[in-house]
């Protein structure tokens, strides 16, 4: 039985708004990827790149995600598990074990290994933190075709200034993560129209 190492990052656990994205990533040792490295220490443009070459080169990836609602019900420690378990679970060839980016291991069917900083050290941590991290970026440049008042594009959801002045100023929208305290205290002083309340 062939043994399939899988890397797992998630991305998102501290924007305000969005879902959190995980991904799975089991690498081909016939087919390097020059360059791996933690997504947040990669440009945008870079990132792409990998992204691209991670899809064409890996024996298996996967993305999955937790929705706003999760996150807000859950909270995003453990919304942020529940969407690694989901991308290792979609895995074709199925993994035999994982890596874990942090300290906290998900609920898998298989054996799990957390690294701290495993985004810098693995490189199967590496390809899946940056194709979660491209996949996130490309919902959250989705959604400010929909609201560019709120500048998605640039902030990608995080806790900016231009972000909470945004917020303050036009409201809370269903893809804000209520439970988040910037959010919160928006809804709570009545500062703006929450917009598209569930």
């Amino acid at each position: 039985m062939t043994l399939w190492v899988c890397g797992v990052d998630e991305a998102g656990r501290g924007p305000l708004a969005g879902a959190v994205f995980a991904a799975a990533v089991i690498l081909d040792p016939a087919r390097p990827i020059e360059g791996l490295a933690d997504s947040k220490k990669l440009t945008a443009t870079r990132r792409e790149h990998l992204a691209v070459l991670i899809r064409e080169r890996a024996l298996a990836w996967a993305i999955a995600s937790s929705s706003v609602a999760e996150i807000d019900q859950l909270n995003i420690l453990h919304a942020s598990l529940l969407a690694m378990s989901r991308a290792v679970a979609q895995l074709q060839p199925a993994a035999s074990h994982a890596l874990i980016d942090g300290n906290r291991v998900p609920k898998l069917a298989i054996p799990a290994t957390a690294i701290v900083k495993g985004d810098a050290l693995e490189p199967a941590i590496s390809a899946a933190s940056i194709l979660a991290k491209t996949a996130r970026d490309a919902e959250l440049c989705a959604l400010h075709q929909s609201y560019p008042q709120y500048g998605f594009a640039a902030h990608k959801g995080y806790p900016t200034a231009e972000h909470l002045a945004a917020i303050r100023e036009h409201g809370v929208l269903r893809e804000h993560r209520r439970s988040f305290a910037p959010v919160r205290e928006v809804l709570m002083h009545g500062k703006g129209q929450a917009v598209f309340e569930f």
